[in-house]
Order: C-alpha cells, then sequence, then structure tokens
C-alpha cells in the first residue's frame, strides 16, 4: 500500500492508503476526494484533475508530458507545481507523495 496525502484549499487533509497502479485522480474520485473532478475520466483530455505538488516531490515525478502542459493551460492559476493527477501514477516510490487541491477545477 502507498500513502497519498491530499491538502484541500481551506486546509483539510486526507490521507488514502491505496494500491500502486492507480493514477492520483482514480485514488482521489474512488475516495470521494472534493476538488477532483476528472471529467474526461482519465485520458489527459481537460484539466479537472489539476494538483499542485508538494515542492518535496517535485524532482521524483519527473517531467509533464506536452500533452500535460497544453492541457494545464485550461487551468487556473498554473504555477511550475502544477500537474494532473490524472499523469501521475501511483507507486510505491511515491510512498508519502503530498499533493494541494487549487480552490476551484473550473
Amino acid at each position: 500500500m502507498t500513502r497519498v496525502n491530499f491538502i484541500q484549499h481551506d486546509g483539510a487533509r486526507h490521507q488514502i492508503d491505496t494500491e500502486d497502479g492507480y493514477s492520483l485522480m482514480e485514488v482521489a474520485i474512488n475516495n470521494n476526494i472534493s476538488g477532483i473532478d476528472g471529467d474526461c475520466g482519465g485520458v489527459c483530455a481537460c484539466a479537472t484533475c489539476h494538483v499542485y505538488v508538494d515542492e518535496a516531490w517535485m524532482s521524483k515525478l519527473g517531467e509533464r508530458t506536452a500533452t500535460e502542459t497544453d492541457m494545464l493551460e485550461l487551468a487556473a492559476d498554473v504555477t511550475e507545481r502544477s500537474r494532473l493527477a490524472c499523469q501521475i501514477n501511483v507507486e510505491t516510490a511515491l510512498d508519502g507523495l503530498t499533493v494541494h487541491l487549487p480552490e476551484s477545477q473550473h
């Protein structure tokens, strides 16, 4: 099991233990984390799973793909820590991953 931490815009924290192999978006949806919509179902065709990756984890995720970067142009308040949760696959090496949710996905 891998633990991921979702911190909502208002500061509410959710620690989720999950099996590896799911996208971070799937973990959020499957655990009713509000603030992650995933309108496209996780195929990197929208930006409704926008998250801010905690600074300590940025180097462990690798670079955004060109498609992910294009989709983030649809999101509000994008920063260098912005990622789409559908493009982050949960794996043991990410145990303890922390992401912050934006105020809104739209």
